[in-house]
């Protein structure tokens, strides 16, 4: 039970992002090999081709001759259907998302019973299709926060946005760093190099195209993932030194791992599971691609497709992490290089090395082009959902505000906002670049902020759409009694001890396997629905004066509480 424990964190909702990353990655001795030149240039091409692509698609949006940052967010709202579908299942299918599920069905005590990903966010994103995509793009919204902002302020607005961005930098990193790992096990490319190509090439043609370079390099980058995997499988499976992989099924050992799930652990697998679910809904890469359809028909089409293309996507990762489960490590290249067993430190990497010990070269690299295209597919979409987010939902309102307060100055133009955007594009690409490079441990301060989206974001948004009664008092209650319960619960793989200790507490490894997070969304959404209720009676009851209205929700008090102005209703 404790080597289950030991791995359970491989297992838990965000298991497929990439765990140890940055310098320890060179502490592998896998990552010892020399500089694979044909393999380099094949990366180099296919970076080339991307990077033409993306600026090609920037190119194309400029032809339109709008100056509207609306436009460059959203794509005019005129993204097909096609590249809808292949732009969102790319969202999801990125690096972490292959890497991870191959390193969950390869790791000892996990397996395939904890690979958790496909089955939830293919849930994730049907009930999001059918709860949020029609409502929001029906009203226009241009971001996931202009809904918060319209309904509880732009100030709660700006405090919802933190947990947002935290995740999209702190994911960012963890796959940069996957992908720099990926590049020195086959190529022999240093890992500081292959994290400042992939993220400066995201960023590059992102900065100008916007959702039109993200969307239409997405087509390509999804192609390359599905081609490259599954070129790679059957060379694979073929290997003299794989047995059969439904020999390797069965057991407490098999990759299969039905006998992995038991007793306490419940409790953690159920907490795992409704996070990937719920916590995957909040999410602005998702709700960019949805805002650019055309109507919210095809906004749910969009959601429904992408549901099955996550589980379609995932095949080839299970089967190359039976496939290294099944491998005789010994009968291959990779004992010359690495200790055999495969040492825990490196199953994050067993995706690469199946690529590279047990098929030809040339298939290694188009493999690992599949890689590196899953990687840039994440890198590009969340710098692009920071950016927005920032431009329109924190520095317009405070920009407009301090302007109309004390300067006397105009709103804020497009080509402002624009501007705003591409310099929030480069710090996040950069903050995440330079966390790949310098920081060992970015998975854990990405599992925290995700499991802030989870606690903190899911319920502001259901609440803010499904339930007109909620105001901004009861989102203060919500956000502040979330975050504390959240945080008392600890969390292990930042050191942060648990001031409450749940029913089922491990003390020797730190987890909680009560499903808590759960139980924090749970108290975070009841705050929000209680502490509403309570501001209402107290101000409309005149139990309170309407001069403690600060939030301006009862009693409006001008310009600066209107909330209203947040997407032009005229063009929609």
């Amino acid at each position: 039970m404790r080597h289950l424990l030991k791995h359970i964190p491989l297992g838990l909702c965000l298991y497929w992002k990439q765990i140890q990353c940055g310098d320890v990655l060179f502490s592998s001795a896998v990552l010892r090999g020399e500089l694979n030149v044909w393999g380099l240039v094949g990366v180099i091409i296919f970076y080339v081709v991307i990077l033409f692509l993306g600026i090609y698609a920037s190119w194309k949006s400029k032809s339109l001759k709008s100056t509207d940052s609306e436009d460059l967010l959203v794509a005019g709202r005129s993204i097909g259907i096609f590249v809808g579908i292949f732009t969102m299942t790319s969202t999801w299918v990125g690096g972490g998302y292959i890497n991870g599920t191959a390193e969950v069905v390869f790791t000892p005590g996990s397996g395939l019973m904890w690979c958790q990903a496909p089955i939830g966010y293919s849930i994730s994103l049907m009930l999001n299709g059918l709860l949020f995509a029609k409502k929001m793009r029906e009203a226009g919204y241009v971001t996931m926060l202009d809904p918060l902002q319209e309904k509880y302020g732009s100030v709660m607005a700006a405090l919802l946005y933190i947990p947002a961005m935290l995740g999209d930098i702190f994911y960012t990193g963890a796959i940069l760093s996957a992908l720099g790992a990926s590049l020195s096990v086959i190529v022999g490319l240093a890992h500081t190099w292959a994290v400042i190509a992939s993220a400066g090439i995201s960023m590059l043609y992102t900065l100008f195209g916007g959702l039109y370079s993200v969307a239409y390099t997405d087509v390509v980058q999804l192609g390359c993932i599905f081609v490259g995997l599954w070129l790679c499988v059957p060379f694979a499976l073929t290997h003299e030194a794989v047995s059969s992989i439904s020999s390797t099924s069965g057991g407490p050992d098999g990759w299969l791992g039905e006998d992995n799930l038991s007793g306490k652990f419940i409790g953690l697998y159920i907490d795992s599971g409704l996070l990937l679910v719920f916590g995957g809904i909040p999410w602005q890469v998702y709700f960019q691609r949805v805002l650019s359809q055309k109507t919210a028909a095809r906004a749910q089409i969009l959601s429904f497709s992408a549901c099955a293309g996550c589980i379609i996507m995932s095949i080839p990762s299970v089967i190359i992490g039976a496939i290294g489960k099944s491998t005789d490590w010994n009968a291959t290249g990779y004992s010359s290089f690495g200790t055999v067993p495969i040492p825990a430190e490196d199953y994050k990497l067993i995706l690469p090395l199946v690529l590279n010990f047990l098929t030809p070269g040339p298939v290694a690299v188009i493999g690992l082009g599949a890689v590196s295209a899953a990687v840039m597919s994440s890198v590009d979409s969340s710098v692009l959902s920071s950016g927005s987010m920032f431009a329109r939902n924190v520095y317009k309102p405070l920009r407009n505000a301090i302007g109309s307060s004390f300067c006397k100055c105009k709103e804020a133009s497009e080509r402002e906002i624009t501007w705003c955007m591409r310099i929030a594009v480069i710090l996040v690409g950069t903050a995440s670049a330079a966390l790949a490079i310098k920081v060992d441990s970015i998975y854990g301060l990405w599992y925290l902020c995700s499991d802030l989206v989870y606690v903190i974001l899911f319920p502001q948004l259901l609440c803010c759409v499904h339930v007109p009664s909620t105001n901004t008092y009861g989102s203060i209650a919500g956000f502040v009694i979330g975050l504390i319960f959240r945080f008392t619960g600890g969390e292990p793989l930042i050191g942060l001890p648990a001031a409450i200790q749940y029913w089922y507490y491990d003390a020797e490894t730190g987890y909680q396997c009560f499903p808590f997070k759960t139980m924090c969304m749970l108290i975070s959404l009841v705050s929000i629905l209680l502490g509403s209720f309570i501001a209402k009676l107290l101000f409309e009851k005149g139990i309170l004066s309407h001069k403690f209205d600060v939030a301006g929700t009862f009693f409006f008090k001008g310009a600066a509480y209107e909330r209203k102005t947040v997407i032009n209703t005229d063009r929609y």
